[in-house]
C-alpha cells in the first residue's frame, strides 16, 4: 500500500511472519513510525513488547486465519486496521524501464514494482533522485558512465541473481526501456540460467520521448513515415552509413556525442545532403536540457560543447519542430503587442 498519512512517532503494530511482513515493516519504519512486530496470533496475550494502544494495526496476509480475532478487537476498540499483501515466498527479478528520467513518465507497472521491491539496482539514467519516495527497498547504485563502470555488467547480473536466490524481490531499474540498448536480454538470460522467475516492465524509450521534449516528432505526415534507432556507443561501418543514408525517414542516435564526427562524415560520404537538418538534445527531461540545431555539414562545430546523455535526431522532422517553434514565438509576440496596445 501507499502511505498517505503522517506516521512520524506513531506506534504501528505489524502482524505476520518475519518473511511475509518484511516489506510492510520496512515501509512503516521508513515513514517514521515506531514499529512493533507480532509474528503469530498465539503471541497476542500478555506480550510485553506490544504497545498498549497502537495508532494503527497492519495485518499482513500471510495465509494465517488466526488474525481474525485481532481484527475484530481492533474494530471494537476503534483502532484503524490496514491490510497488507505479503510478498512472494520465492525471490524473483523484475527489469523495469524507468523512462528518460522524468518521474511522471514512469509507468504504473514500474511504480508498483518499485513499491514491492526488497532491493533496487539502479542506473544513473533512471529517475533515481525520487526513489526514496517510491520505495522503502535497499537502493544500490550500479550506474555506468562512458569509460567508467563502477560495477561491470557481469557483476550487476551476479548481484541480481544472488539477491533473488536469497528470496528477495529484486528490481533492476534502467533508464529508457530495458530492451532498447539496455542489455536487458543479457540480464534476463542470467536469471533464467539461475532458475529464477524474471519479468520485464517496458519503459518509455528516450529514442522517442527526448526528441518530443524538444518538440521534435520522429514521424510527421508527408515528411517522415519511418524512423531508425541507432546506438552511438561505437562508430558505424561504411556499409551501415550507406544503408542509413539511403533508407530515408528519421535517424535517432542514442548516446551519440562520442561518435558524432564519424557519423556525420560517414553519412555525407554515403550521399546524404550536407544541408540535412540535425538536432542534438542534451539531458532530456532533466535540469539543463538543451537543444542544438544545425545541418549535417556544420553539426560537428555547432555541437562541440555538447555532452552525453544526448539524443541525436537527423531528418526533415527537425525543420517541423523549428517551424512550430517559430510560429509559437510569433504568436506570443503578437499577443504581447496586442496586450500593449490595449493598455495604451
Amino acid at each position: 500500500m501507499q502511505l498517505t498519512i503522517d506516521l512520524t512517532g506513531r506506534d504501528v503494530l505489524v502482524t505476520g511472519s518475519e518473511k511475509a511482513a518484511r516489506q510492510a515493516v520496512r515501509r512503516y519504519q521508513t515513514a517514521g513510525a515506531n514499529v512493533y512486530r507480532l509474528s503469530a496470533p498465539a503471541g497476542m496475550p500478555g506480550d510485553g513488547q506490544l504497545p498498549e494502544r497502537p495508532f494503527l494495526v497492519a495485518i499482513v496476509d500471510d495465509g494465517d486465519a488466526g488474525w481474525v480475532p485481532l481484527v475484530e478487537r481492533c474494530r471494537d476498540a476503534g483502532i484503524p486496521v490496514a491490510f497488507e499483501p505479503a510478498p512472494g515466498t520465492e525471490g524473483h527479478v523484475t527489469l523495469v524501464g524507468g523512462g528518460p528520467g522524468a518521474l511522471d513518465l514512469l509507468t504504473v507497472g514500474a511504480v508498483d514494482a518499485l513499491r514491492d521491491a526488497d532491493v533496487v539496482f539502479y542506473d544513473r539514467l533512471a529517475p533515481y533522485q525520487e526513489l526514496a519516495d517510491l520505495t522503502s527497498a535497499e537502493l544500490v547504485d550500479v550506474g555506468k558512465q562512458p569509460g567508467l563502470h563502477k560495477v561491470t555488467q557481469r557483476d550487476i547480473e551476479k548481484l541480481m541473481v544472488e539477491a533473488a536466490l536469497l528470496g528477495k524481490n529484486v528490481v533492476r531499474l534502467k533508464g529508457g526501456d530495458p530492451y532498447v540498448f539496455g542489455r536487458g536480454g543479457e540480464e534476463v538470460a542470467a536469471c533464467v540460467a539461475a532458475g529464477l522467475p524474471v519479468r520485464v516492465i517496458s519503459g518509455v524509450t528516450s529514442a522517442i520521448s527526448v526528441p518530443a521534449a524538444a518538440g521534435i516528432p520522429v514521424t510527421h505526415r508527408e515528411v517522415s513515415h519511418m524512423f531508425t534507432v541507432v546506438s552511438g556507443h561505437a562508430p558505424l561501418t561504411e556499409k551501415e552509413h550507406t544503408h542509413l543514408a539511403g533508407l530515408g525517414g528519421t535517424i535517432v542516435v542514442l548516446m551519440g556525442i562520442g561518435t558524432l564526427p564519424q557519423l556525420a562524415a560517414g553519412l555525407r560520404r554515403a550521399g546524404m545532403n550536407s544541408e540535412m537538418p540535425m538536432a542534438v538534445v542534451e539531458r532530456g527531461y532533466r535540469p539543463g536540457q538543451r537543444t542544438t540545431i544545425a545541418d549535417l555539414g556544420s553539426i560537428e562545430t555547432a555541437a562541440s560543447s555538447c555532452s552525453n546523455p544526448a539524443v541525436l535526431v537527423i531528418g526533415e522532422v527537425v525543420r517541423v519542430a523549428e517551424a512550430n517553434r517559430n510560429h509559437a514565438e510569433a504568436s506570443a509576440e503578437l499577443s504581447r503587442l496586442a496586450a500593449s496596445l490595449l493598455e495604451a
